[in-house]
């Protein structure tokens, strides 16, 4: 259960204060996710345009991270893995930590 694409973290500047396609639509979001490799804002999996995940799926930027503060997770796409991001390192959740977790930012196949 790792993460191979922790390489591909950078610090980012994130692309909007809200889901970057929500605010040009004026559609609502449910949770924000900010992407780890350019710093896209977009709309988690349990919001109606699921825009993270579009994201990831036009530009194949493995991770993204939780816009919230004090809120420290992170998923890798393509591993399908969770990402711990306390403590300025990044590591994977144990599969205990993550049971029952929703699919938020997880990728519809």
């Amino acid at each position: 259960m790792n993460c191979t694409h922790v390489n591909t973290i950078q610090n980012v500047t994130p692309s909007a204060n809200g889901c970057e396609e929500c605010l040009k639509t004026g559609d609502a979001w449910v949770h924000l996710r900010i992407c780890r490799t350019c710093g896209h804002v977009g709309c988690c999996d349990s919001s109606k345009n699921k825009h993270a995940t579009k994201h990831y799926h036009s530009t194949q930027h493995p991770i993204m991270e939780s816009y919230f503060p004090h809120d420290p997770w992170g998923w890798c796409y393509v591993d399908e893995v969770m990402l711990d991001f306390t403590g300025g390192q990044t590591q994977p959740l144990p599969k205990s930590s993550t049971k029952g977790f929703p699919a938020e930012g997880r990728h519809q196949r």
